[in-house]
C-alpha cells in the first residue's frame, strides 16, 4: 500500500478519535457537572442527550451533503463546528448555554463519522476497502484511551475546563491535515433526495442497515456508558478505576484488527455475525459476573466483540449503496442508529428505576443483539460477493430523476 494510503488512512482516523475523546471525556465531567452547578437527575440527562440529538441531526445531513458538495469540504466543515463547539464550551457560564453548545457540537461530531467513512469507501476497493473501514474505526479505542489519560491524569489537576480545551486544540491541529485529503469526484444525481433510498432498489439495505445501527448502539450506549454506574452500586468500584477503563479500551484494539484480518478471509456477513455472537456470550458472562476479575475478564471480551462488531458494519454499509448516494445511505442509517445511542442509556435507568434487575437489562440487549443477527443472516446482500461492478454501479437513470 502507498504512503499516499496510509496518510489518508491516519488523517481520516483522527474523525473517529476526536468523536471518541468527546464522547469520553463528556462521560468523565458530568459528575463534575453534577456537583459544579448542582444538577438534577433530569438535567444531567440532558446534558447527554443534547449531543445525541445533535448526532442524530449531523449524521442525517451531513451524509447528504457529502452526496451534494463533495466528501472533503463536509468533513472540514464538521471538524471546525465541532472544534469551535468544544473551544466555546469551556466558556459555559451556566447548564442552559453547556446544553446549547453541546447539541451543536453533536452535530459536528454526528456529521464526521458516516462521511469520513464514505471517503474511505470511494478511495479504496474490495478486501482493501473493508479493511481500512475498519482500521479507520479503531482509532476510536485510540481517542478513548487518550480521553482516559486526561480525565484520570490532567483533569483532577487542572479542571475539567482546561481539559476541554486541550481536547480542542488537539482538533485543531488535524484542520490544515484534512485540507489536503483527496475529493473523490461525485456525480450526484440531479434531483438528490431522501426519497431515492426508499425506492424499490435500496429499501431493503435502508431498512435492515437501519435496524442494524440502531441496535448496535443501543446496546453499545447503554452497556458501557451506564451499566458501570450500576455495578457500583452493587459493590464493584473498580468500574470507575483508570485500570478498568484502560483495559476496556485496550481490548478494543485486538479486536478491530482480528476483523480487518479476517475481511480478507471471510466474507463480511459471516465476520459480522461472528463478532455479534461474541458480544451476546459476552454479555451473558458480564451479566454473571460476581467478582472484579470476573468483571474484567467479561468486560474485556465485551469490548473485543462489542467494537469489533461496529467496525465490522462500518465496512459493511457503504458497499450497500451506490457512490452517488453512498453518504446519504450512510448518514440515514447512522442517523437512526444515534436514536438507538440517545435512547440505550434512557432505557436502562429506567428499568432499574422499575426495579428491574441488572441481568434482566442485560438480558434484553441479548434479545436484541440476536434479533440484529438474524435480521443480517437473513436480510443482508453481502455486495464482496458480488463482482465489482455490482457494489460501485451508478444509480439508476442518475440524470432524469
Amino acid at each position: 500500500m502507498s504512503k499516499s494510503k496510509y496518510h489518508l488512512l491516519f488523517v481520516v482516523g483522527t474523525a473517529w478519535l476526536f468523536d471518541a475523546m468527546d464522547v469520553a471525556i463528556l462521560s468523565f465531567i458530568m459528575p463534575l457537572l453534577k456537583t459544579e452547578w448542582q444538577l438534577s437527575p433530569v438535567q444531567l440527562g440532558t446534558v447527554g442527550a443534547a449531543t445525541s440529538v445533535g448526532m442524530i441531526i449531523g449524521a442525517l445531513i451531513c451524509g447528504y451533503l457529502a452526496d451534494r458538495i463533495g466528501r472533503k469540504k463536509v468533513l472540514i466543515y464538521t471538524l471546525a463546528l465541532f472544534s469551535c463547539g468544544n473551544l466555546a464550551l469551556t466558556l459555559a457560564p451556566n447548564v442552559t448555554i453547556f446544553i446549547l453548545i453541546r447539541f451543536i457540537t453533536g452535530i459536528g461530531l454526528g456529521g464526521e463519522l458516516p462521511v469520513a467513512a464514505t471517503l474511505v469507501a470511494d478511495s479504496y476497493h474490495g478486501t482493501q476497502r473493508s479493511r481500512m473501514l475498519v482500521m479507520a474505526d479503531s482509532f476510536w479505542a485510540i481517542g478513548w484511551i487518550l480521553a482516559s489519560v486526561l480525565a484520570f491524569g490532567a483533569m483532577p489537576v487542572i479542571g475539567w475546563r482546561w481539559t476541554v480545551l486541550i481536547t480542542a486544540l488537539t482538533v485543531l491541529y488535524a484542520l490544515p491535515l484534512r485540507k489536503h485529503l483527496p475529493d473523490t469526484p461525485v456525480k450526484p444525481m440531479t434531483k438528490l433526495s431522501y426519497k431515492v433510498l426508499w425506492q424499490p432498489e435500496y429499501r431493503q439495505q435502508t431498512l435492515l442497515l437501519s435496524a442494524l445501527w440502531f441496535i448496535v448502539m443501543l446496546t453499545y450506549y447503554g452497556m458501557f456508558l451506564w451499566l458501570p454506574s450500576i455495578l457500583v452500586l452493587r459493590g464493584f468500584p473498580i468500574v470507575h478505576s483508570f485500570n478498568y477503563t484502560l483495559l476496556m479500551s485496550l481490548a478494543q484494539l485486538p479486536g478491530y484488527y482480528l476483523a480487518a484480518y479476517l475481511m480478507g478471509k471471510l466474507r463480511q456477513k459471516t465476520v459480522l455475525l461472528i463478532y455479534l455472537c461474541g458480544t451476546i456470550v459476552s454479555v451473558l458472562a458480564f451479566s454473571m459476573a460476581t467478582s472484579n476479575s470476573a468483571i474484567l475478564i467479561s468486560g474485556a471480551w465485551l469490548s473485543f466483540f462489542d467494537l469489533g462488531a461496529w467496525g465490522t458494519l462500518i465496512a459493511l454499509t457503504p458497499g450497500q449503496f451506490p457512490q452517488a448516494i453512498r453518504g446519504t445511505g450512510m448518514g440515514t442509517a447512522q442517523s437512526i442508529g444515534r436514536v438507538g445511542a440517545t435512547i440505550g442509556p434512557y432505557l436502562v435507568g429506567l428499568l432499574i428505576q422499575l426495579k428491574f434487575s441488572i441481568s434482566t437489562v442485560l438480558g434484553l440487549f441479548v434479545v436484541l443483539l440476536v434479533f440484529g443477527a438474524l435480521l443480517l443472516a437473513v436480510g443482508v446482500v453481502d455486495t464482496m460477493a458480488l463482482p465489482k461492478e455490482a457494489t460501485d454501479h451508478d444509480v439508476k437513470s442518475e440524470t432524469t430523476h
